[in-house]
């Protein structure tokens, strides 16, 4: 379920496994970070913000930058999924202090067009939808396993307007299988305004319906 820069974050974090004791930012970071990516995808806005705000606090301790930006990376990406497409600022103030893959991640999350050699430091899971992009043709997102790097994967895709019917559905049934709220009425929204648009009005009123009743579960 985790994206690859969460594990990347995560073996960033848990250098602890044998050894002394490792400090308290690192025992509690990860859990904090993890946590708020999970209530993000929930739709749990507040403690998301709270979550992160804790793990990204405990990070800022070390004086490492590229922590931070990493961190701020993940809570992107978690939003990319959910359709999301604000400007990642706060990664933005510390790119500089990023490693250049990460920094090719964070374009690529912004819907930037990337060259070979920038495509080949993305997750593996988001290569071929980056070369896609580049090209302007279409991919199939089926076969990458990590629920949430397939719906970032959706997301940019629909984005750049490349994301056919099939996609859009895999992505909402792939947000319902995870039970993740922000990203299932995120698809199901765009699911039912293409079948608007398209004059489906029954299957329209089903996916309403749906929606619905997601909303019903707060």
């Amino acid at each position: 379920m985790r994206s690859p820069v969460v594990l990347v974050l995560a073996a960033a974090l848990a250098a602890c496994s044998s050894g002394p004791t490792p400090p308290d930012w690192q025992l509690q970071a990860r859990p904090a970070i993890d946590a708020a990516i999970r209530m993000d995808l929930d739709g749990d806005t507040a403690g998301a913000r709270r979550e992160f705000e804790r793990g990204r606090a405990l990070l800022a301790r070390t004086g490492s930058p590229a922590l931070v930006a990493r961190a701020e990376l993940m809570r992107c990406a978690a939003r990319v999924a959910s359709l999301d497409f604000a400007a990642c600022d706060r990664f933005e103030r510390w790119r500089a202090d990023a490693p250049a893959a990460e920094q090719a991640y964070a374009d690529h999350l912004a819907g930037k067009t990337l060259d070979r050699e920038r495509i080949a430091l993305l997750p593996p899971a988001q290569r071929a939808v980056a070369a896609a992009i580049a090209e302007r043709t279409t991919v199939t997102v089926q076969a990458i396993e990590d629920p949430q790097s397939r719906l970032i994967a959706a997301a940019l895709l629909l984005r750049a307007r490349l994301a056919d019917p099939a996609t859009l559905t895999l992505a909402a049934d792939t947000a319902s299988a995870q039970g993740w709220r922000r990203p299932l009425l995120a698809w199901l929204e765009a699911l039912a305004y293409r079948a608007e648009q398209a004059g489906a009005a029954d299957e329209a009123q089903r996916l309403r319906r749906r929606i619905e009743l997601v909303l019903s579960s707060r």
